[in-house]
């Protein structure tokens, strides 16, 4: 499949919208993170390694697997101080939030962060010259991986693995939304958007709906 790429991605120039959603991704995976470190009663260096290993882990892997170098939050060396920010700060802000609340925040942060990193990890692999379905997997990777470390540092089983709401089931169709868009020559900011929104959609609605895939 040929897939037409601006040239600013051609060129390993990330446009301004890639760069935003992926701060954005950034920070709400670290929300993420944060309360179930909070959850966990950690103390705010316990918070701050596993928000931290939430925001960070699936793109390290995913730079890892395409050779990418500075790993992005090495890079942007702010992300970790944004983090460390907001670690210090859950300490205050947990005390007065209930837990009904805290857990619809980390579903919510928890959709975004999936969304968004799974168009961007997408979209950083088809620059790298990889096939469709390789930069599908790559985005998949960057999206759920940082889940999958922040619940085994809180000594939990994967959310992947132990609920059977589709999650990563969305990021692979959100990934291939945003896939076919780019391959019917969409803009390129339309395609990511919807890529990310249809990913975050339908993780929010399986969760509202209690769509469930089949054992």
């Amino acid at each position: 499949m040929h897939l037409h790429l601006p040239i600013d991605l051609l060129m390993g120039r990330l446009p301004l919208i890639l760069h935003v959603m992926e701060v954005i991704g950034v920070l709400a995976f670290a929300i993420s993170g944060v309360v179930d470190a909070r959850k966990q009663r950690l103390d705010a260096v316990g918070t701050f390694i596993v928000a931290f290993a939430t925001a960070f882990g699936g793109g390290t892997v995913r730079d890892v697997l395409l050779d990418r170098r500075p790993f992005y939050w090495v890079e942007h060396e702010y992300y970790v101080l944004l983090i460390f920010a907001m670690s210090i700060g859950a300490a205050i802000v947990f005390r007065v939030v209930s837990t009904v609340a805290s857990d619809r925040a980390m579903l919510v942060a928890d959709a975004i962060g999936l969304g968004l990193f799974s168009v961007t990890g997408t979209s950083l692999a088809l620059v790298a010259q990889m096939t469709p379905t390789v930069a599908v997997m790559m985005g998949i990777i960057s999206a759920v991986f940082g889940g999958v470390v922040r619940d085994v540092l809180c000594n939990e089983v994967p959310m992947i693995l132990r609920d059977r709401s589709p999650y990563a089931t969305c990021s692979f169709v959100g990934c291939w939304v945003y896939v076919g868009l780019t391959w019917l020559r969409a803009d390129q900011e339309l395609a990511l958007l919807a890529g990310a929104l249809v990913t975050m959609a339908m993780r929010l609605l399986s969760v509202q709906l209690g769509w469930k895939l089949p054992s």
